[in-house]
């Protein structure tokens, strides 16, 4: 029964000495990346009226109505 009660005490300190205490903590800064953002791209907004039946769904188009 001493065996058993050896094996436990070594076991607890074994958990403590590895979750014991909290991992360090990170600051805000260090968990935040700031990136400038991109220009506007005024082409990337412009209307294309031949291209603007490709981004809206229509039934009447898709059943070639």
């Amino acid at each position: 029964m001493e065996h058993g009660s050896t094996t436990d005490t070594t076991t607890a300190a074994a958990r403590r000495a590895r979750f014991g205490r909290l991992p360090e903590r990170i600051r805000y800064e260090d968990m935040v990346e700031e990136r400038a953002a991109s220009a506007n791209d005024p082409t990337r907004l412009a209307h294309d009226p031949e291209g603007s039946w490709k981004f809206f769904s229509c039934l009447a188009v898709d059943l070639g109505l």
